[in-house]
């Protein structure tokens, strides 16, 4: 039933009903309302929708929650909401979309600092009227920061500037239990304290609520060029990435794409900088990926954007940079073995993204998947099933063998001992 359904709100808690949890809610926050047929998290309904404007509300919220034990979900735009599992319950999603506000931009330290709700895109809008930017790729295209963070979402120029990890030097999250905690500061050398940041960032909200964000910023290119080119065999391909990779050239970022296996892998290549340097550093580029190669001012239609976008199966996988071409190798054979046909596209920095229609056969992937696993093992690689459709997603293990998932429990009872926030979302349950 939905609070619809009922007299105030659906989900009740150890310390009171209906009424208690709405009145709690609503004392909370001014944007309080009962949740609706479509406020689901993986298919899991939820039995409140809040939109907290500041980090006080925010932590009111949490606080209220705490008190009547409910489930709370963060989400910002969305556009990832269905990565990872589905939460073991749910009564609260709390959207970010409220924590908006000013950016606090310092552009003579090259650093800001932005709430959690802002888009990417608007973030960028913001920046490039100092001439700078946050080199996070976005690609769903409505991202926003904290969603970015929760993540752990790099793109294509991951090669060059690093990741989420990389260019975060402070937060602030509310914890389960209301606190609002800080980490890190507003300059790049602050060491002081303990980086929380690093251990939020990819948590997929399993940890707290994240607020605001400072970045480490990057001036914008004057100039900027894109070198493709398109090999029929995946070794050719993969040599030639590795090569620009390795070069002198020092490219921005080095992808590839390939619509299935056996198809032919395009390589592009991203140069940024002055324009007399780029139009060097692209015939240097040239010179590697061979004279066929074009160059251009704009990225190939497929350039930083996921390989599914329509709610297929989508697969992540990491692995040493010098084993592109042998990870693309594992790729077909376990494709072949499991009759799948994935689609690729990634960076040659060591990530690449798998995806397989939304109405392919349940048995597939799930026989995909562990045969993959099993190639890629002794290659160091390693392999997270991003998002899977409901027929799919119980027959797939999503995460796959996690080391270190005895500490990331302990980590998870010291931040969050009642298992409120985003319960069951990471691996191993947490």
């Amino acid at each position: 039933m939905t609070p619809a359904d009922g007299m105030d709100g659906g989900a009740t808690g150890p310390a009171g009903g209906h009424g208690d949890v709405g009145a709690a809610l609503r004392a909370a926050c001014a944007d309080v309302r009962p949740a609706g047929e479509g406020d689901a998290v993986s298919g899991v309904a939820a039995s409140w929708v809040v939109t907290p404007r500041s980090a006080e509300e925010a932590a009111a919220v949490m606080r209220a929650s705490a008190r009547h034990d409910l489930a709370v979900v963060p989400t910002g735009a969305g556009t990832k909401l269905d990565w990872g599992a589905p939460p073991n319950r749910l009564d609260v999603i709390l959207r970010t979309s409220g924590l908006t506000g000013d950016v606090e931009h310092a552009p003579g330290d090259l650093v800001a600092r932005v709430p959690a709700g802002m888009a990417l895109s608007d973030l960028a809008g913001v920046l490039a009227e100092h001439g700078q930017q946050l080199v996070l790729d976005d690609p769903t295209g409505s991202a926003t920061v904290g969603g970015a963070l929760a993540t752990a979402t790099a793109g294509p120029r991951r090669l060059l500037y690093g990741t989420a990890r990389d260019l975060l030097i402070g937060i602030t999250v509310v914890r389960p239990d209301g606190a609002i905690t800080r980490s890190g500061g507003k300059v790049v050398k602050n060491v002081a304290g303990y980086d929380l940041g690093k251990l939020y960032t990819g948590s997929y909200g399993t940890l707290g609520l994240i607020v605001d964000a400072t970045f480490r910023l990057h001036p914008l290119p004057a100039a900027r060029a894109f070198v493709t080119a398109v090999y029929a065999g995946a070794e050719e391909a993969a040599r030639a990435a590795h090569q620009v990779a390795g070069s002198q050239a020092v490219a921005s970022a080095v992808e590839v794409e390939r619509t299935g296996p056996g198809a032919p892998v395009s390589v592009a290549v991203l140069l940024e900088g002055v324009p007399e340097g780029v139009a060097a550093r692209s015939q240097a580029v040239r010179r590697i990926l061979g004279y066929d190669s074009q160059v251009a001012a704009d990225p190939p239609v497929w350039w930083g954007r996921l390989p599914s976008l329509d709610g297929g199966v989508l697969v992540e996988v990491t692995f040493p940079l010098s084993a592109l071409g042998r990870v693309l190798a594992a790729i077909d054979e376990a494709a072949g073995r499991a009759g799948a046909r994935p689609a690729v596209r990634g960076s040659g920095a060591g990530a690449l993204c798998l995806g397989l229609l939304p109405d392919v056969e349940p048995s597939v992937p799930a026989e995909f998947v562990p045969l993959l696993r099993a190639e890629l093992g002794p290659l160091g690689g390693h392999v997270v099933v991003r998002r899977a459709p409901d027929p799919v997603r119980p027959r797939l293990d999503l995460w796959g063998p996690v080391a270190a998932l005895p500490l990331m429990r302990r980590v998870k009872e010291r931040f969050d001992p009642g298992y409120r926030v985003s319960p069951g979302r990471f691996a191993g349950g947490i």
